[in-house]
Parts: C-alpha cells; structure tokens; sequence
C-alpha cells in the first residue's frame, strides 16, 4: 500500500504505479456522466498562455456549455537573476517565469494539460493541480523524464484559484522553491458574485506569485552560484532546511513588479487581485486600498468576505480579491509582513491615473515649523 510519506517523498514502487494506473485505466466505465465518447465531442479551445503578472483573454461569464481547454507548459531549468545585486539562482520553471502563468476556465469544463519536459533538462518533472481531483492532482500520470512529454485530462469541478506545482518523487521541496507553481482559476459559470448573489466584474487582473528563495553564501557572506542544478543541490538544501529565506519575492524577482515594471490602473477600475503561495502563509496588502470583496480562501462559491484591511493566503494555496481604485497616485501591494516586504522583496506598486478627491483625502495644511503660542 502507497503510504503518505511515498506519495509525497518517496519512490514510487513499479506494483504501486501499475496499479495506480490500472485504476485510472478503469475509471472512464464505470464513471459518471458524461462518458469518454461524450467528452470528445466537446468543443476545443486552444489557450495561448501569457507571462504573468498578466493573464490569458478570458470570458468572466461563460457562453454554452462546458469545452475541453489546451494548454501546453514546457519545463525550463535556467538561471535566473533574482535581485538587483545581480543574485543568480538555478531555477527551474514552467515557460519560463516565476511563478508559472495562470490557466483560466470554467466550472464544468475540463482541462487538457500537456507537459514537456526537454532533452537538454536535467531533472524529471511532473504536475500536481490542486483543482484537480485523484492521481495526487495529476502527479502519478505526469511524471516526465528529459526528452518525455505526457497529457492530462481533468474535470475543473470546483469554482475558485488553486495552486499548481512540480511534485516528482523525493524533490518536492526543491522543485517547489526553485520556481515550479502557478495558478488555474476556475470561474463559476455564471461569473463572480458579491454575497446576495449580485454580479461581479472586473476590469483588469493582477497575477501576484510569491515565493521564497534560499540562496546558500560562501565562506564571506557572499551569495554563491552553480553551474547546473545538480551542482546546486546539496548546498541549497542545507539552506532550505533552515526554513529562513534570503528573499521573498514576488513574480520571482525582488522589484519584479516595481519601478519601471509597476502595474497601471485607473480611477473607477475594478482590479481582480489574485495571490498565490505554494509553500508559506502570507498576508496581502494594498496600502491606501482594501479588499472590497475578498475570497480569502479562493473558493467562489463561498460568499466574500467584505472591506477587508489585509488577508491570509495559506501555503500551498491562492486567493482573490476585488479592489475598484478611488484615487489616483502609487499603490504598493505587500505582504505585511512588513520585514518581508521592505527587505526581502515582497513588495508591487500599481500607478493609478485619475482625478484626486478631496473628499476622501486632503491636506489641510503642509508640513510647517510647529507655531508658537
């Protein structure tokens, strides 16, 4: 019997895949509606999808019925340069970004995920959807070595954001930490509502990924580097062992998502915020704004939470929030942890173009020699 610890550290034995794969083999007989010859007359949608913080065109309320949606995610193990320092980690991605781009469906739709893992890899690679239901997410069926691609098909039966991640046998952690999670948003059909059942909508969304590095130094406190993942390893592990990060950042870079590369709002847009975390608990907050409507566990069909200071994104999981910009100037989006924020990197900014009211804020009067009396 596969015990817990296998599943999730472990080697898969041969008896214990076949078997798991015999199961899956059987399932479509003697599963529910709709059969194997329904599902492939379907409609197909083939998604092209972006780098984040941005998202793939999408429809917010679907039209028809549910459809099988293409994706494709290919594996690229690369270095990448993770602060202004010029810090360099051996990352290891989906199409190249950190965190992995997000998948938009619907409920009731399925989604048709191809995984690519190229020769000139070092490292076997697979996929564990938090959205999807057995087969440890998807895991068990995509395990792809160098030079290996596989196809998974699942049914999106549940409405909110999930994480997604690299879970290939006994380096969990490490694929995790390194870079491999993203997120898929499955929309309720009739799109998100507020908690008396009244629509909701958007306007723009931001794709926020968090993750935590850890960077081993050398014998000076300097930040070393690897020639290869390989090399990488044992010392990262060391690091990672610890449980302290060197960064926390979003969008896998500190100042990913400030300065030159801010986010742009304007006054009177609705902002769909999603945040993801795959490893740690964190705490999304847009100083100078709210979460007017918050799912702070993800699940749509769960009434939000409403006007809400700051939220808890648990690890291992991501969450969303609605926030309709009233003024203009610079947002700086945080997790307030504020010594993660403010030294570590897990900060954005979005510039937000508009007009200034004064009702809701004003100087009365500048700053001044204190008067006498």
């Amino acid at each position: 019997m596969l015990t817990r610890r296998e599943a999730l550290f472990g080697t898969m034995t041969g008896a214990a895949t076949a078997a798991l794969l015999t199961a899956v083999a059987a399932t479509p007989a003697n599963a529910a509606q709709p059969p194997l010859a329904d599902i492939g007359k379907l409609p197909r949608e083939r998604v092209t999808l972006v780098k984040p913080p941005f998202v793939h065109a999408h429809q917010q309320v679907a039209t028809g019925g549910p459809k099988i949606v293409e994706f494709q995610l290919t594996v690229k193990e690369q270095p990448m340069v993770i602060d202004d320092d010029g810090t360099t980690m051996q990352a290891m991605t989906y199409n190249g970004s950190i965190p992995a781009p997000m998948m938009v469906v619907h409920e009731g739709d399925y989604v048709e995920l191809t995984l690519i893992n190229p020769e000139t890899n070092e490292m076997p690679h697979n996929i564990d959807c938090h959205a999807a239901t057995g087969a440890l997410g998807g895991a068990a069926l995509t395990e792809v070595n160098p030079g290996e691609q596989a196809t998974l098909r699942f049914k999106a039966t549940r409405a909110g954001t999930f994480v997604y991640h690299c879970a290939p046998a006994g380096m969990i952690p490490w694929h995790v930490v390194a870079g491999m999670s993203g997120t898929i948003m499955v929309l309720p059909r009739d799109g998100l509502k507020d908690e008396n059942g009244k629509p909701l909508r958007y306007d723009r969304i931001f794709y926020i990924g968090e993750n935590e590095f850890y960077i081993p130094r050398d014998e000076n406190g300097k930040y070393k580097s690897y020639a290869s993942l390989g090399e990488s390893y044992d010392d990262t592990l060391k690091v990672m062992r610890g449980l302290i990060p060197t960064h926390v950042v979003f969008n896998g870079k500190v100042g990913a998502l400030t300065g030159d590369n801010a986010l742009e709002a304007n006054v009177g847009e609705t902002v769909l915020f999603v945040h993801a975390q795959a490893n740690r608990d964190t705490r999304p907050h847009l100083i100078g704004g709210h979460g007017d409507h918050v799912w702070e566990l993800g699940k749509f069909n769960d009434p939000p939470a409403k006007n809400l200071e700051t939220w808890f994104i648990r690890g291992g999981s991501a969450g969303a929030a609605l926030y309709t910009f009233r003024q203009p100037g610079i947002y700086a989006y945080v997790n307030h942890n504020l010594i993660e924020a403010a030294e570590l990197g897990a900060t954005a900014h979005i510039m937000v173009e508009g007009e200034w009211d004064n009702d809701l804020m004003a100087q009365v009067s500048a700053p001044s020699p204190i008067a006498t009396l």
